[in-house]
C-alpha cells in the first residue's frame, strides 16, 4: 500500500520526466515566466481566459516585454483558452492578479474564479499552488472551500494546497525568476518536499521552506510593505525639504554616507505590488480587530503624491507668469517604472488627472507603453517624441533608458524659445546644475 509521500513524489517523478505536464493559471507578468521556465524541464500547459493574450503568445509576441518573443516560440508551452486542455494535469500553479476594489479592498474574484476552474480539473492525488499575492488564510480559508466544492473531493485526503509568492520585478534584467530564492510552503511536510523540489527545477537560487502556508502568504506582504513605508518617508522627506528650500537629493547623498544608511529615494509608487499589497495586509489586519498606523500612513502619503507632483508644477508655472490655459506639457513616461510597458496601476495618471483640473491636457509620450493599451485603460492618446513641442513644461515622469541618456541640449528644442524652461525630473536622475546653468528651472522630488 502507498503513502501519502509516495504517492506525491511520484507526481513529482512523472511532472520531471514528462509523463504528465503541470499547468499555469494565468499568464500576465508572473505566470509568463513561470510557464517558460518549467516548460524547460517539463511539459506545461499555459492557460489564460484572455484569447487574444493567448494567440500573441501562440505567435511568439511578449506583450509583457520580460520573456522575449524567441523564448515564448521556443519553449513549447501548450498555450491555451480551453479549460479542457488542463484535464491531464494533477500540479496546479494559479498565476492571477488580485487587484483593490473601491475602498482599497482585496479584490479576490479572480483567485476564487481560478479557484472554481481548477476545481472542476481536480483529480486524486493532485496538488495546488497559489502564487498570487493574497492576506494571510486565504489559500485555506477561501480557496480550497471553492476547491473542495467544485471537485466534491477533500483537502488532504484527495488533493492538497500549497503556496509559493511571486517575486517577478517586471523589467529588472538582473533580479530573475530564477535567480531569486523561492519561498515555498505546503499544507503538510508531503506536498511541502514535492513543491520544494519541483520549483527546485527550475529556480537556480535555491528555496526556502517556509513552515506553515499562513507564513509564506504574510511573508510576501510584508515584503512590499516594508518598501512602501520607506518610499513614503522619503516622500514625506521631500515634501518637508522642498518646503524649507532643501534639495532632498543632496540631503540623501549626504545622509548615504553613513554605513547603515538605507538607500531609498522619493518618487511615485504605483504597479501591482507595493502601492496594492499592503491594503491586503492592513484589511486582514482590521478583520483581526488591529488597525494599522504606519501601514495605512505610508499608504496616504504615497497615493497622494501624484496630486503633490501636479500642484508643484501649476506653482512653477504661476510664479513663472505661465498661463495655465494655454501651457503646454510634455510628459515622458506613463508606466509605473522605469524600461517597463506596465502601466497597471501607474500613478504617472495621478499627476495628468490633477492637471486637468487646472484645465491643462498634457501630451504623454512612452516608447514601451502600447498605445491602445494606454487609451483603453486610461484614454490617454500617446504622442510620438516628435509632436513633443513648444512646450513650456517638461516633466521627465519615468526614467526609462533612452530618456535618461538625454541631456540639457536634447530638450532644449522641445519647449517655447519664447517663454521659460521648466524642468521636472521627479525621481531627480538629472544634475540639477546642469539644468540651471542652461537656463532651466528644475525641480524634482
Amino acid at each position: 500500500m502507498s503513502t501519502s509521500t509516495d504517492t506525491d513524489l511520484e507526481l513529482y517523478a512523472r511532472i520531471a520526466g514528462r509523463h504528465e505536464p503541470l499547468a499555469v493559471i494565468g499568464l500576465g507578468y508572473v505566470g509568463l515566466p513561470i510557464a517558460v521556465a518549467f516548460a524547460r524541464k517539463a511539459n506545461v500547459v499555459g492557460f489564460d481566459v484572455n484569447e487574444r493574450k493567448v494567440d500573441e503568445y501562440r505567435k511568439g509576441f511578449d506583450a509583457t516585454g520580460d520573456v522575449g518573443g524567441e523564448a515564448i516560440a521556443g519553449s513549447g508551452v501548450d498555450f491555451t483558452s480551453d479549460p479542457d486542455k488542463l484535464d491531464g494535469a494533477r500540479f496546479f500553479i494559479v498565476a492571477v492578479p488580485t487587484p483593490v476594489k473601491s475602498g482599497n479592498v482585496p479584490d479576490l474574484h479572480y483567485v476564487r474564479e481560478a479557484s472554481r476552474l481548477v476545481g472542476k480539473r481536480l483529480k486524486p492525488g493532485a496538488i495546488v499552488v497559489y502564487e498570487s499575492t493574497v492576506y494571510p488564510g486565504v489559500t485555506e480559508d477561501v480557496c480550497v472551500p471553492i476547491l473542495e466544492a467544485a471537485s466534491g473531493l477533500r483537502c488532504g485526503v484527495d488533493f492538497k494546497v500549497g503556496y509559493s509568492p511571486e517575486r517577478i520585478n517586471p523589467g529588472d534584467k538582473v533580479h530573475r525568476l530564477e535567480n531569486i530564492v523561492k519561498i515555498v510552503s505546503g499544507m503538510d511536510a508531503q506536498s511541502l518536499e514535492t513543491i520544494a523540489r519541483l520549483y527546485e527545477l527550475v529556480i537556480e537560487a535555491g528555496v526556502f521552506r517556509a513552515e506553515s502556508i499562513k507564513v509564506a502568504e504574510a511573508a510576501k506582504v510584508i515584503e512590499n510593505a516594508q518598501r512602501d513605508i520607506n518610499i513614503a518617508f522619503m516622500n514625506e522627506l521631500s515634501m518637508l525639504f522642498n518646503g524649507m528650500g532643501i534639495d532632498t537629493k543632496a540631503v540623501l547623498r549626504a545622509a548615504g554616507t553613513k554605513w547603515n544608511f538605507l538607500p531609498f529615494t522619493p518618487g511615485l509608487v504605483g504597479g501591482h505590488c507595493i502601492g496594492i499589497d499592503p491594503y491586503y495586509l492592513t484589511y486582514k489586519a482590521e478583520d483581526t480587530g488591529y488597525r494599522s498606523r504606519i501601514i495605512l500612513a505610508g499608504r496616504h502619503i504615497n497615493d497622494g503624491m501624484g496630486k503633490y507632483v501636479a500642484q508643484q508644477i501649476v506653482k512653477l508655472l504661476v510664479k513663472l507668469k505661465q498661463n495655465l490655459a494655454d501651457a503646454r506639457i510634455g510628459f515622458l513616461g506613463l508606466s509605473y517604472k522605469e524600461d517597463s510597458p506596465d502601466i497597471r496601476n501607474t500613478k504617472v495618471t495621478d499627476i495628468i488627472k490633477e492637471l486637468k483640473e487646472y484645465g491643462i491636457t498634457p501630451l504623454v509620450a512612452d516608447p514601451y507603453v502600447d498605445k491602445d493599451a494606454a487609451y483603453r485603460e486610461y484614454g490617454i492618446e500617446l504622442s510620438g517624441m516628435d509632436e513633443l513641442r513648444g512646450l513650456n513644461a517638461v516633466v521627465v515622469a519615468v526614467p526609462h533608458a533612452p530618456f535618461k541618456r538625454m541631456g540639457a541640449a536634447d530638450f532644449e528644442p522641445l519647449y517655447d524659445p519664447r517663454t521659460a524652461k521648466i524642468m521636472v525630473d521627479i525621481k531627480g536622475i538629472y544634475d540639477k546644475g546642469d539644468y540651471e546653468r542652461g537656463g532651466f528651472h528644475y525641480w524634482s522630488l
